[in-house]
């Protein structure tokens, strides 16, 4: 196989700011880089800044004419205690769209929550 990893998703955002502190300081992500493509599109890249591994690319076109396709459900990220991040979470009032952790058929759990610009975001922990 040629792929080797989930590179990156792109979020298209309305507010690069806004983004970017959510991505910080709610979900604990490192702005590993920032720069602007064209006079019109800001982006931003945030991940892990210790193996500068990066997760979410923020895409804002200051002129809003980027076409809505090909469009992403969610994001997860893995967790290791879902219970303490949702309750981490909470408190930060993040939106969850249920109240519940769900579970799959084998053992792994997840909940959704909202980002910033309502893009859909999960807390996944694996089976351990």
């Amino acid at each position: 196989m040629a792929v080797k990893k989930l590179e990156h998703v792109g979020v298209m955002v309305s507010d690069l700011e806004v983004s970017i502190g959510f991505y910080q300081d709610v979900l604990g992500l490192d702005l590993l880089d920032r720069f602007n493509a064209n006079e019109s599109t800001g982006l931003a890249f945030l991940g892990d800044g210790a193996s500068g591994q990066v997760i979410v690319e923020l895409i804002c076109g200051k002129d809003n004419t980027f076409p809505d396709e090909g469009k992403v459900h969610h994001i997860a990220f893995t967790v290791d205690d879902i219970e303490g991040e949702i309750e981490r979470l909470r408190s930060l009032k993040v939106h969850f769209t249920n109240d519940e952790i769900s579970t799959l058929a084998n053992g792994s759990r997840y909940i959704f929550f909202k980002g910033p610009h309502g893009e859909t975001l999960e807390l996944f922990q694996p089976k351990s």
